[in-house]
């Protein structure tokens, strides 16, 4: 048995042997299943989930029961529920447990995944579902890096590009943008100030009833020379990547004209690395006019291929999930390496109609790779918003399993590649 573990408001987790840890699969309850739990992996973290009580299961009566105070003082002391925040590459199988009161303030935008205690190692609800060291943790936030910030600042002192990606690099420890100044694998560009959808787990925009977004977003629109500056600077060698579609930005297809333009100024430039959009490809007319200038390959966002679930996340302005469909189809005839940002919610996205809509939209859509996402929301916020499930919940393990198996051509993973050709 996995032990309960909680947090104390000072920020300290203890653990409740008495209790075994519980996990959670939309809305149900359930005990771990000893095939998904794995070591706490290096690049992981705990965190506290405020406000939130743990919730145990008793081993003699197999009842899940709350934890409401602290069995170790004699005092008031609040605790809460932990979670386990995972590093790319790995994908959650379970919610935490823990019961939420009426009065709860949404929770910030993380990824909060099932953990417990046992033979005093953490272990986690979770698969390694990809392996690349360009994410590795230990290659970013170096000793180094502000002052490779401060040079390019330097040498580019005119280009606002530059200056908003050194704040999402220093402040909000951006992989994609540290990269630009490391001058490295999959770099971020953004370019976009507007959305054609309004998601109810936005990072760089949301309305105040939802919850507190994690950044800003972008409030200028770059100019093409700024946009080719960067990204001929960053396109030094045949497995670089500059990407379009940052979390600091809007829909970048909205900016079709202008990233057009700019694809075809920086093929002219250099034919190495590759030039990626990250998109939720509802603007069909944007997204043709950017893969006819020489896009390399795309990336599209996809929380459900079945309206509803898709319709309640992305809240969609002007567009709809054929136009999603119409997109991914013109670019996979065109060329273009294509791949799903799936983002992913244990008790939703392994729903058994979710799984059969999946299989039939990769296959119509000619998609050659699913990037597995864990979808970063307070659990109740977005359970609240999604229709309930009209099948069985088959669990992300089974999930997995059935993709890969009904799937065998399409690759799983969790990180962009650069196109086939280039690698």
């Amino acid at each position: 048995m996995y032990s309960l573990l909680f947090a104390t408001e000072k920020g300290e987790v203890l653990d409740y042997p008495e209790l075994g840890m519980t996990g959670r699969l939309g809305d149900q309850w359930v005990e771990p299943l000893e095939e998904e739990m794995i070591p706490l992996p290096a690049g992981a973290s705990l965190t506290m989930v405020p406000g939130r009580l743990p919730l145990g299961l008793n081993p003699s009566s197999g009842d899940f029961e709350p934890l409401p105070f602290n069995p170790y003082t004699t005092g008031e002391e609040k605790i809460w529920a932990v979670a386990a925040l995972l590093p790319q590459g790995y994908t959650r199988t379970l919610l935490p447990g823990y019961v939420t009161p009426q009065d709860a303030k949404p929770l910030p935008l993380l990824g909060y995944t099932a953990v417990g205690l046992k033979d005093d190692k953490f272990y986690i609800a979770a698969v390694k579902s990809d392996e690349d060291d360009w994410w590795n943790p230990r290659h970013y936030n170096t000793a180094d890096l502000e002052e490779l910030v401060e040079a390019k600042l330097k040498k580019y002192e005119t280009n606002p590009i530059y200056r908003q990606l050194a704040k999402c690099a220093l402040e909000y420890s951006c992989f994609t943008a540290q990269n630009i100044f490391y001058g490295r694998y999959e770099g971020g560009l953004p370019t976009s100030p507007t959305c054609n959808a309004n998601c109810l787990g936005c990072i760089s925009l949301q309305p105040a009833e939802c919850c507190p977004s994690p950044q800003s977003r972008i409030d200028f629109i770059p100019e093409v020379k700024d946009i080719v500056e960067v990204a001929v600077e960053h396109l030094q060698n045949p497995t670089s990547i500059i990407s379009f579609g940052q979390g600091c930005e809007g829909e970048p297809a909205l900016q079709g004209n202008r990233l057009a333009q700019a694809v075809r100024e920086v093929r002219k430039a250099t034919s190495l690395g590759t030039i990626n959009i990250n998109t939720n490809a509802g603007y069909y007319e944007g997204i043709k006019k950017i893969v006819d200038a020489g896009l390399d390959t795309m990336r599209v966002s996809l929380i459900s291929p079945r309206e509803d679930i898709y319709n309640s996340y992305y809240r969609p302005k002007g567009y709809s999930l054929k136009d999603v469909s119409s997109s991914l189809r013109y670019a996979a005839e065109k060329g273009v390496y294509t791949s799903l940002n799936l983002l992913t919610f244990p008790g939703v996205t392994d729903r058994e109609e979710e799984v059969e809509a999946l299989l039939q939209f990769v296959e119509e859509n000619q998609v050659k790779l699913i990037q597995i996402r864990n979808l970063n929301i307070d659990p109740d916020v977005y359970l609240k918003a999604v229709p309930p499930a009209k099948g069985e919940v088959l669990g992300i393990t089974q999930f997995l399993e059935i993709i890969k198996a009904e799937l065998p051509e399409v690759q799983i993973g969790n990180y962009s590649k650069p196109k086939p050709s280039a690698t």
